[in-house]
């Protein structure tokens, strides 16, 4: 599922760049794209989500196109409608961003990505078309049908665990006002798990705290529950639910690597020698990991079309980010935050062991985070970083460059859709990380000042 707009309003009601004849122009062009009877339509609960759905539904069903609207749902859900149904999908959602941005995602049939290469740039393409002309309509229109999808969900991420080893287990959940607070309650139900959830009521306002997990200060509070419940784990959920981040019993933050790491052994103990992946700005300790449990480690680039394309060539049992996404082959090879942390629960019943205590195998390295720096010409600085290392590490461009230098090593990739480059650092020390991050981000800077001139 990808991204096409994003946009800020600043009266916080329907975004001024995408609005509701961006959304109708939207459906028209997907439903043509795509090139099929029925689509799945889902939405977040943010204050502009339930217009921009029903534009888009207009838009759809003025292009012949029946519609089944799931209501409101997490992403993880509407890819498992998609998957089930074996229908494209849309989503209403900004995931993490503030609640006055809200953004489209889709998938095709199956949950598979629509990416730059597979339908995206069509569809941005004729959305541009009709906004300057009119929205097609066909003579024979479509409808628009609200099935709920939530309790064939609830199933059907309860069966990638024993659900049964989780009882006694305490669970803080904190949903940001997001749309866990709408997955949590029912997939723990009748579970034996005590659970309190946390700004569960869904609020697209956000009066809490950002729905931004990565962010270390959105997860103040959920530390603080954890501490004071004696929680075995604490869960972070994004806006859309999709990610998902930890917090272990001592209500210390677990990376994305580790989380990639805790899973993977998991289910290599219930799937011995299977494939998975992971992407390139993940820990060394993730392919050790792999590796020592008997699985096949394969890397690959950052973001899900990647990730995706990646699993059906490879047939990949499972893969992780960093940023806390997690793919299951059986989901559809699509990412769920809540079966990744059903997952990391059984985990924590069957070994016995307290998660603070487990996560001290998997952590073998300090790291830099992402370090982001604005610069001219990304390529030129790239090209120049390159070019100063020349002869000292193994070099690859994988996705953007990477430098591997033995006992430590850095990725350099550029954003998306911002003069960027974004810096992921791994040494054995944290003073080794300091002291490497200061060197290559002068060199950058110094690249930069050159590229200026």
């Amino acid at each position: 599922m990808s991204d096409i707009f994003k946009a800020y309003d600043v009266r916080g009601i329907v975004p001024d760049e995408l609005n509701v004849d961006w959304a109708r122009a939207i459906g028209a062009a997907f439903a043509q794209v795509v090139a099929t009877d029925r689509v799945i339509v889902g939405y977040d609960m943010r204050l502009s989500s339930d217009a921009l759905k029903s534009a888009l539904v207009e838009g759809l069903n003025a292009s012949g196109v029946d519609v089944i609207d799931v209501g409101l749902a997490s992403t993880d859900l509407l890819y498992f409608a998609s998957g089930r149904l074996d229908l494209p999908g849309v989503m209403i959602t900004a995931s993490h961003n503030p609640g006055n941005y809200n953004g489209i995602k889709f998938c095709r049939a199956g949950a598979s990505p629509v990416g730059a290469e597979s339908g995206l740039v069509e569809v941005q393409e004729l959305a541009t078309k009709y906004l300057a002309t009119t929205v097609p309509v066909r003579a024979v229109q479509g409808t628009c049908e609200r099935r709920s999808m939530l309790d064939e969900y609830v199933a059907h991420v309860r069966s990638f665990v024993d659900v049964t080893k989780l009882r006694g287990l305490r669970v803080v959940a904190d949903t940001a006002n997001g749309m866990g607070g709408l997955i949590v309650g029912p997939v723990f139900d009748d579970l034996g798990v005590s659970l309190e959830v946390m700004y569960g009521e869904l609020d697209g306002s956000f009066p809490n705290h950002p729905a931004d997990p990565i962010q270390p200060e959105n997860l103040v509070d959920l530390r603080a529950k954890v501490l004071s419940m004696g929680a075995d784990v604490g869960l972070a959920f994004d806006g859309d639910a999709d990610r998902v981040f930890l917090v272990d019993d001592k209500a210390a933050p677990v990376s994305g690597s580790t989380t990639t790491a805790l899973i993977a052994r998991r289910i290599l103990s219930r799937f011995p020698g299977e494939t998975i992946l992971y992407n390139l700005i993940c820990s060394k300790a993730v392919p050790e990991v792999i590796t020592q449990a008997g699985g096949t480690a394969i890397r690959t680039r950052v973001g899900h079309s990647f990730i995706k394309a990646e699993m059906a060539r490879t047939g990949a049992i499972f893969g992780g980010e960093h940023s806390g996404h997690y793919y299951f082959r059986d989901n559809y090879r699509a990412d769920s935050g809540m079966i990744a942390a059903l997952t990391v629960l059984e985990e924590i019943a069957i070994q016995g062991s307290s998660l603070s205590e487990m996560r001290g195998s998997l952590e073998r390295y300090s790291d830099s985070g992402e370090v982001n720096t604005k610069v001219q010409d990304t390529a030129a600085v790239l090209a120049f970083v390159e070019n100063a290392y020349q002869g000292r590490a193994v070099v690859d461009h994988l996705d953007g460059l990477t430098l591997d230098f033995g006992d430590w090593w850095f990725n350099l990739r550029p954003s998306n859709t911002e003069p960027l480059l974004r810096l992921n650092l791994e040494a054995p020390t944290d003073d080794e990380v300091s002291r490497r991050s200061h060197e290559v981000l002068a060199v950058v800077a110094k690249a930069d000042s050159e590229v200026i001139r």
